[in-house]
């Protein structure tokens, strides 16, 4: 009943949200029965209907290519909604001032008129244009100036999705960390989210980011994906070729559970990555172990800390592949050293950092919990839109430092 009443909510708010949309951007700003409502009003239709319809799209397994035509615009509408939305909120702070300035300039436009009988919807539709009125003339100058301000925001968000995840260096030092292993270079990618906007030529740049670091060892940190293996097999035979002196290894994500985790966990050994489900393995200088995303519970797969760090030697240092940051406080009892996660691409899009913050503990970057340090990645690409904004891509190269060397 709750899940129900919370859906309904939902729904409420997104429908409000974009009746607002209409009223500020097309009702306030066109001429009734002009071309221009007519198509706002079909655009604002059509947008939430096409992201409603790519969330559902992939469970209700309709063909892929489908799936693909409705994902881009879906997906794009989705953030572009938002964008739209806290841009016309500002007007409203700005929209008194510019009625203001219009009222009292003298500089003012010679054909901005008060009607004599109210606004922009009361104009013949048979006669020529007449001059605009000063509350269509503030309508039109608040309203296009959001949706410029919004379309720009959502086109750098798409680039800086779209040209890659930059590399981003960290050097984190453990106090077991045996000498030898001073400058043990991991490079942490998580969050790559192949799927139907996401594809092979996107993964091919992340292979060869990551390929260029010249890491002693890989860890992809969950959320490799967001679709089954039949649909992404050609998207996803790049990590094939991905290259570490200790090899490649793999955890599950949230997404991996909404997309076939088992057929995702058998595909990514094919492709010679080493997956480590609630299990570890001894490499020369420190334990490596990983552990199951905590939505593998839905099917009896998830996370097992014991599986995976009981009766080790406890002085040997430990790291620890875990998708989730909240799973830091298991690892804080099994005594790891580092915990490298993924998850909360921090916060993708502003302000979604804000709520990323009431559900992880960390977002982004490196804290200390007691004994235990958790680094958490902004992750490689993204999830629904293609788009960040004031969360950069990263894939991260962890050294190792020796407090010994």
């Amino acid at each position: 009943m709750a899940v129900v009443v919370g859906v309904v909510v939902a729904l409420g708010v997104f429908g409000g949200l974009h009746w607002y949309l209409w009223r500020r951007l097309v009702r306030d700003t066109t001429v009734r029965g002009s071309i221009a409502r007519r198509v706002g009003t079909g655009v604002l239709i059509a947008g939430p209907v096409l992201l409603i319809g790519a969330f559902v799209a992939e469970s209700a397994g309709i063909p892929f290519l489908l799936i693909q035509i409705i994902a881009w615009p879906g997906y794009m509408w989705g953030a572009l909604f938002i964008y739209l939305v806290l841009w016309l909120l500002v007007g409203e702070l700005v929209r008194p001032f510019v009625r203001r300035w219009i009222t009292r300039s003298d500089k003012a436009p010679e054909d901005v008129l008060i009607p004599a009988t109210g606004g922009a919807d009361t104009a013949p539709r048979d006669e020529p244009e007449a001059p605009v009125s000063r509350r269509l003339f503030v309508s039109r100058a608040v309203g296009g100036a959001a949706a410029l301000a919004a379309v720009s925001t959502v086109g750098y968000g798409t680039h800086s999705v779209l040209s890659g995840p930059q590399v981003k260096r960290l050097t984190i030092p453990l106090a077991n960390l045996p000498r030898a292993a001073h400058g043990f270079r991991i490079a942490v990618v998580s969050d790559i989210h192949l799927g139907p906007i996401l594809g092979r030529g996107f993964a091919e740049r992340v292979v060869e980011t990551i390929n260029g670091t010249q890491p002693d060892l890989i860890a992809i940190v969950g959320d490799l994906v967001d679709g089954s293996v039949e649909h992404l097999r050609s998207a996803v035979e790049p990590l094939a070729r991905l290259r570490a002196r200790h090899g490649a290894y793999f955890v599950t994500g949230n997404h991996e559970y909404f997309s076939g985790a088992e057929q995702w966990m058998e595909h990514v050994q094919e492709l010679g990555l080493h997956l480590l489900a609630n299990s570890r393995t001894e490499l020369p200088y420190f334990d490596l172990a990983g552990v199951n995303d905590i939505q593998g519970k839905r099917i009896g797969q998830g996370p097992d800390f014991t599986a995976a760090l009981g009766n080790r030697d406890l002085a040997r240092t430990a790291v620890l592949l875990a998708h989730q940051p909240v799973q830091i406080h298991d690892a804080v009892e099994f005594g790891v050293d580092l915990q490298l996660s993924g998850h909360t691409h921090g916060g993708q899009v502003w302000p979604g950092n804000f709520l990323a913050e009431l559900a992880n503990p960390t977002v982004a970057g490196l804290e200390r919990y007691g004994d235990t340090q958790l680094y958490v990645t902004r992750g490689a690409g993204a999830w629904g839109p293609p788009v960040r904004v004031g969360a950069p891509s990263d894939i991260t190269v962890v050294e190792l430092a020796s407090k010994q060397a």
